[in-house]
């Protein structure tokens, strides 16, 4: 009998130990800091380093959906280092908690830097930077002619919030997070709406849970009156156009963008617990790929020679439709916006898109902050780096432009 028992627990530490073997480092690291809830918001700062990087490794954590890649990626060659003069960028990267710094110029890497033993090889979480590729897709959505305009009401494609306070709700004011419905999205507070939302089971079958959830909530202002952040208006979105398009959007995203502009890795998109993508959060991809999305952006939207989305969408689409009082910077469709015509996608704990047309300047961060929504002063540093970037820019062409945390411009409230 004992020499079963030692049988069966010499074949356990054996099978163990294969197992262990057979993952890459990211998922040992998963392993080694499991997190023990499935709620990013409260993990610590060591959870969050090894997790972040391989959300979409274990099921238990969450469900993802890949993204393909083409055979083709886009060309990211090595341009001229950028001289940052007396900006200390180690001391940056530090205070960020930074994995990932990329900047392209010109169509160049002229600098790229990575931390917290990340590399160019892996995939980090994007957070809210995926409502800016969210938002993407309702552009490409109505270039197929899926969607037939933004002023059309949320329940005309969605009918199952019909007699909610969405029904007469546009999708362009869901679009600006200007919905007047009431939401809380306070990331410290385990029972407000962001961090209850995602775990809901809907009450009526056949209907999705996000969608049940959000036909919920009471109306508080008219909309398009007031501005208000909203994770879950986002995700609303995004099953809006998947019902619109009957595609994933994952595949819609590769499809569009992904395969025929030329990223180099696969990348995944973390579902929600109804087998929807989670289209305000979480898309698993390199810092390079990131970097990529935000020259299709600033390019106009074209991929493979041809255009996703309508003609002039990403000028419309990054145009500030409301103040924020966040770091100096509008709103618009899913994208933050910065006086000079710059714009960025951002996401929590320092995930971010940063695309300056004006200067041909993409930044691409992906970071692992001590206090999630960037209150420590991760967000300001964060300006003040871009900030520095445009000014080595402007330094090496010659020409001075609108910095980063300079006065804004009058913005223009859309209705």
């Amino acid at each position: 009998m004992r020499k079963w028992i030692s049988g069966i627990l010499a074949l356990l530490v054996v099978g163990g130990a294969v197992f262990w073997l057979s993952l890459d480092k990211e998922q040992r690291g998963v392993l080694a800091n499991m997190p023990t809830d499935r709620d990013v918001l409260f993990w610590d700062e060591d959870t969050r380093n090894a997790a972040f990087r391989a959300l979409d490794a274990f099921p238990a954590l969450a469900d993802a959906r890949v993204i393909e890649a083409g055979e083709a990626p886009y060309p990211l060659p090595e341009g001229e280092p950028l001289d940052m003069g007396g900006f200390d960028l180690d001391a940056y990267l530090e205070e960020q908690n930074a994995a990932a710094v990329l900047v392209v110029h010109d169509g160049e890497v002229v600098l790229e830097r990575y931390g917290l033993d990340f590399s160019a090889d892996g995939r980090w979480t994007s957070f809210s930077v995926a409502k800016s590729f969210t938002s993407t897709l309702v552009g490409a959505a109505l270039a197929d002619g899926y969607i037939d305009s933004l002023d059309d009401p949320v329940s005309k494609y969605l009918p199952d919030m019909r007699g909610s306070a969405y029904d007469e709700v546009t999708i362009r004011q869901l679009m600006t997070m200007s919905s007047g419905v009431r939401w809380n999205e306070d990331y410290s507070d385990p029972a407000s709406d962001v961090a209850v939302f995602a775990e809901h089971e809907s009450t009526e079958e056949g209907v999705d849970a996000l969608v049940d959830y959000m036909r919920q909530l009471p109306r508080e202002v008219e909309p398009g009156t007031r501005w208000q952040y909203n994770t879950g208006e986002t995700n609303l979105i995004g099953v809006l156009v998947r019902e619109a398009t009957g595609k994933t959007l994952a595949d819609y995203l590769s499809a569009k963008v992904w395969k025929p502009f030329g990223m180099e890795q696969d990348a995944t998109w973390i579902l929600s617990n109804s087998g929807s993508e989670i289209s305000g959060c979480c898309i698993q991809a390199s810092t390079r790929d990131f970097a990529r999305f935000g020259l299709f952006a600033m390019n106009g939207g074209m991929s493979g020679g041809e255009r996703v989305v309508p003609e002039g969408w990403f000028e419309e689409a990054t145009t500030p439709a409301f103040e924020t009082g966040k770091y100096g910077r509008g709103y618009a469709y899913q994208w933050w916006t910065y006086p000079g015509g710059a714009y960025a996608a951002s996401g929590l704990f320092g995930q971010g898109i940063f695309i300056d047309p004006e200067r041909d300047l993409v930044i691409a961060t992906n970071s692992n902050w001590r206090n999630s929504n960037g209150g420590g002063g991760e967000g300001d540093a964060r300006n003040r780096f871009y900030a520095a970037v445009q000014s080595a820019i402007d330094a090496r062409r010659g020409a001075q432009g609108v910095i980063v945390g300079e006065p804004a411009e009058p913005m223009v409230r859309s209705q």
